[in-house]
């Protein structure tokens, strides 16, 4: 017979219930019809326990399908204070794979109040050597009918045998068996992995509308919950006890203190040099650190304005030396003065404090005697990183010289993309359009136009005349400012490969009309003529104008009225149109503390560290903070806030290796995406990320960041009812864009931003800006396809599911369940009309019975759900193949690229139909939690709306409204296909 072992540890943060502010604590563990206790911990709400409480597993292969319920108990009265139910799959099976996990006090009903955790370390034990390990299966998907899963054909199962025989082939050893646990550091304890708490979000009833468990990746890629020293947390106590919120800035990151030396200028410096000059600069030592100001060419009254930042937590010394020396190009720098000040008198600056006023301070000789030649201006003060100096200041723990050329790249900074709009140019017709060859009957006719890099061209005229039709519509990308020139070519194609110019027409893109009302029709079109290609455009304004033209009709327009898409639409972090005019107001305030990261891989090889940043992308907005050079343990605590219009959206933060120091080009470290829509309000939420980066060598985890995330609502009626409105602009539905012309015109965007962004100074580079914006997503990769498979096989489970539950049904296999549903069915059908009212009642029993096991974190990057922890060799090469593919025949490479262009489209397709399966099954997940609050709400109301109104007449309403008039049809969707579509999948947990 095998053993579990419980060994409970301590537990945190206790609620008080004994009238005096304490409690006297016991745990009560229950496992297979087993209880045992703990001893009384009298007057602690912080107790350690330290017991091992052993008990008897009869059946080892059972034991994934037990639960182990721990309880705390007052000793008073037994007054219950707090719960938690541990899964038995996820209990590992020797005490060498087992660690201490801190699991969260769950409530026993939804007024209870309970607060704290409890740490316990729980491992099974086999009896006499045997391993318990081959016994217990472990299930890593969800439960499927083995016969019914063969009816799905895997379109991947002959390439995953070939991958797995290869493997069999070249690794004999069998991988060792992957299990989800997660250690404790003594920085900071996670709570419980999620993993471990879906087993029990089970509701009774059929199978069918249970959560189904997902699959398990390895622990080293799930999140770690953090409790770091915030501001805003002890806020929140406050705020909870005492019913008041202060105001604060910059509370979601760790409050840093910084000795800011504001070097201003100097006056009356001595002359140092035989010929009579001074080329004076300040040098600014504390400790061992030392920063240094340009130095200044000939000038006794230098004027300098260079703040230098000191990190307080590497102050070496207590006296600030402030230095004047002389630059000498060949000799050593000579001393001109100096000035020692005691760090004990240092004022502290609170923000929004008005800046400190600077000093004249009187200069030392090499004695130490003042004298009256030379003083120099200072401001000294400790501030934080709320300070307005602090993104231009130099940093003794970012930088390690003061000049270097690169300096500026390694400040924090912000940015923003520019604002986007489509043109459209409608090619109608030309008119006397004269052949380039003499005796040509008539021109095989195409338009082309180039607006900036982007080229398009028109169909060949149907018929060859003079006066060609084609009423085509081009569309390109064009952004603010309009500095673009559009470009219109008419060509006559005399052989494939040749063409000649007919006439062009050159016009600005600033000259076109705007238009930003969806009901307003574009201007009618204009009728250009087209001037012959051996003429300029100064000869054709300045010079004597020909008698005849041939002439072109154009109808062009700017839309404001679209939201030109810039990024992927499942992740989308924008969705308001061009135009200021139709923007809406914002709802909230996100809020991003990008504290540290940890266990950094070294980008620049053995011996060397990490010269480490991260960039954020939200909306329009970039933020990107300083750089810290040479560390693997980056502190950055640096706070930043968008406004949010949209709930539904996404916020991107990347993390990389600045390598333009070294005129090198920056490595991408890793990213983390997080939709807003899954956070809860007004609730701050501290993890490590992992940062997980996919190579032609496998899947890399580079590190973990530190994110402190919280979304703020200032308008809850406007943001509730965004749930039922479209996602993108009116017009996008009132003319919507071809599909063929989406991915085309999405990669021409993300090329504007990327070159606008590489423009400013110091510029975003384009490899960040690309990584960022997923510039590749849209390329065919087998492992995507694969992943989008896996999670429309993980839908169709549930069928399955529900249909071996029926089975049982029919089989008698649980008698009671059988009988209940007897009597359920005699119900329904002597009263049709409680059919409805039960469903919609029973979605909300659902959906409140689930709130106890929301996800109570931010989604992250999924490695086992994206196919990549164990993707094959092969795929990887095909997937960083580069487009066209790289290979040697020609033959091979045309096919190739055929077969990529393809499964592109099949595999965007799959994952259309996996999130909107993913997406039903978010009504009751609460992985959104506003979104499931309005569905079950409506689910209730609806539910007795149907019980006070006749079925027939519901029916009838229903039945006429599906088949109503197109007249009384809009092109709008519905507002539940609006709520719909509003609904979080997994698609932004991919890599």
């Amino acid at each position: 017979m095998s053993k579990l072992v419980v060994e409970v540890v301590e537990a945190r943060a206790l609620k008080a219930k004994d009238g005096n502010g304490s409690a006297s604590p016991f745990v009560e563990v229950d496992f297979d019809q087993q209880r045992q206790r703990t001893q009384t911990r009298h007057k602690d709400l912080n107790p350690h326990w330290n017991e091992r409480l052993v008990f008897n597993v009869a059946d080892p292969t059972a034991l994934p399908d037990k639960s182990i319920h721990v309880a705390v108990y007052d000793h008073n009265h037994r007054k219950f204070l707090g719960r938690v139910r541990i899964s038995g799959i996820s209990v590992p099976l020797s005490e060498s794979e087992a660690s201490i996990q801190s699991y969260p006090l769950d409530k026993r009903g939804l007024f209870s109040h309970i607060s704290g955790d409890i740490s316990l370390r729980i491992y099974a034990l086999p009896h006499g050597g045997s391993d318990v390990a081959q016994s217990i299966p472990v299930v890593d998907e969800p439960a499927v009918d083995a016969k019914k899963s063969e009816s799905y054909e895997n379109p991947f199962a002959e390439i995953d045998r070939n991958a797995k025989a290869e493997e069999v082939y070249v690794e004999k050893k069998p991988e060792k068996e992957t299990r989800t646990f997660h250690s404790i550091s003594a920085a900071a304890k996670p709570t419980t992995l999620p993993e471990l708490r879906t087993d029990f979000t089970r509701a009774p009833g059929p199978p069918a509308m249970q959560m189904v468990r997902g699959p398990r990746q390895n622990p080293e890629f799930q999140l770690v919950e953090t409790s770091p020293p915030l501001a805003a947390r002890m806020r929140h106590a406050t705020h909870f006890r005492n019913g008041d919120k202060t105001a604060s800035t910059y509370d979601l990151v760790e409050q840093t203190h910084f000795l800011y030396v504001n070097v201003v200028k100097a006056r009356d410096l001595p002359v140092m040099d035989v010929s009579g000059s001074l080329d004076p600069y300040v040098e600014v030592k504390l400790g061992n650190y030392k920063g240094v100001t340009k130095h200044l060419e000939k000038n006794q009254n230098p004027l300098w304005k260079q703040i230098f930042a000191f990190s307080k937590d590497r102050l070496q010394s207590n006296q600030l030396e402030i230095t004047v020396k002389d630059n000498e190009a060949l000799t050593k720098d000579d001393f001109v003065r100096r000035l020692i000040i005691d760090l004990s008198e240092v004022p502290l600056r609170v923000p929004p404090d008005s800046p400190l006023a600077p000093q004249w301070y009187k200069l030392e000789d090499k004695k130490g005697m003042k004298t009256n030649k030379g003083e120099i201006m200072l401001a000294i003060w400790v501030g934080t990183q709320a300070d307005e100096c602090f993104p231009e200041a130099w940093h003794s723990d970012a930088h390690t010289v003061s000049h270097h050329p690169n300096l500026a790249i390694t400040r924090s900074k912000v940015y923003f993309s520019p604002k986007l709009y489509y043109l459209k140019v409608y090619i109608i017709e030309a008119k006397d359009l004269v052949p380039s060859e003499k005796g040509r009957a008539a021109p095989e006719a195409v338009v082309k136009v180039q607006a900036g890099n982007q080229m398009r061209a028109t169909r060949t005229a149907q018929i060859r005349t003079v006066n060609p039709q084609w009423h085509d519509e081009l569309m390109f990308v064009v952004s603010e400012p309009f500095e673009d020139m559009i470009v219109i070519s008419v060509d006559d194609m005399i052989i494939p490969g040749k063409d000649e110019i007919l006439g062009r027409v050159f016009i600005p893109v600033r000259d076109v009309p705007v238009r930003h009302e969806t009901n307003k029709m574009p201007e009618a079109p204009r009728w250009f003529n087209l001037q012959k290609p051996a003429l300029a455009i100064e000869e054709e304004t300045e010079k004597k104008k020909e008698k005849f033209s041939s002439k072109i009709l154009i109808r062009l327009c700017l839309e404001a009225g679209y939201h030109v898409l810039d990024e992927s639409m499942y992740f989308s972090s924008n969705l308001q149109p061009s135009s200021k005019y139709l923007k809406k107001q914002s709802i909230g305030i996100l809020e991003l503390g990008i504290l540290s990261a940890r266990n950094l891989f070294s980008m620049k090889g053995k011996g060397q560290k990490t010269d480490a940043y991260c960039v954020a992308k939200y909306g329009n907005k970039w933020v990107r903070t300083r750089t810290l050079l040479n560390t693997l343990e980056p502190r950055w605590n640096e706070q930043y806030t968008w406004e949010v219009f949209d709930s539904c959206t996404v916020v991107t933060i990347g993390v990389f290796d600045n390598a333009h120091i070294n005129d090198g080009q920056d490595q991408k470290i890793g990213k983390v995406r997080v939709r807003l829509s899954t956070l809860e309000t007004d609730k701050v939420y501290t993890h490590f990320y992992p940062l997980l980066v996919l190579t032609q060598s496998g899947l890399k985890k580079y590190g973990e960041i530190h994110l402190a995330l919280r979304f703020t609502c200032t308008a809850w009626v406007n943001m509730v009812a965004q749930y039922g409105n479209p996602l993108l602009p009116k017009m996008h539905y009132v003319q919507p864009i071809p599909v063929r012309h989406i991915d085309v015109l999405r990669h021409q965007a993300m090329q504007i931003v990327a070159a606008r962004l590489a423009r400013a100074e110091p510029p975003l580079r384009r490899e960040v800006v690309e990584y960022m914006l997923d510039m590749d997503y849209h390329m065919f990769s087998l492992r995507r396809s694969k992943a989008n498979f896996t999670r429309i096989m993980s839908l169709l489970s549930t069928i399955t599911i529900a249909c071996k539950w029926f089975n049982d049904i029919c089989t008698w296999r649980n008698p009671i369940t059988t009988c209940l549903v007897h009597i359920l069915f005699l119900i329904l059908v002597y009263y049709p009309e409680l059919i409805l009212p039960t469903a919609f009642l029973y979605l909300f029993v659902i959906g409140m019975w689930n709130y106890r096991f929301r996800p109570r974190h931010p989604p992250h990057m999924d490695a086992h759900l994206s196919q990549a922890d164990h993707a094959h060799p092969d795929e990887l090469d095909e997937e960083f193949d580069t487009f066209p593919s790289s290979k040697t025949s020609d033959v091979v490479r045309f096919r190739y690229d055929r077969l990529r262009s393809v499964a592109g489209r099949v595999q965007t397709v799959v994952g259309d139909l996996a999130t909107q399966g993913e997406r039903a099954q978010a009504l009751l997940s609460w992985r959104d939690s506003r979104a499931t609050t309005i569905f079950i709400v409506f689910s209730l109301i609806w539910a007795m709306l149907i019980y006070v109104i006749p079925f027939q007449v519901i029916a009838v309403l229903v039945g006429f409204y599906i088949l109503r008039h197109p007249r009384l049809r809009t092109k709008m969707p519905s507002v539940p296909v609006n709520f719909f579509k509003r609904l979080p999948a997994k698609t932004d947990m991919l890599l």
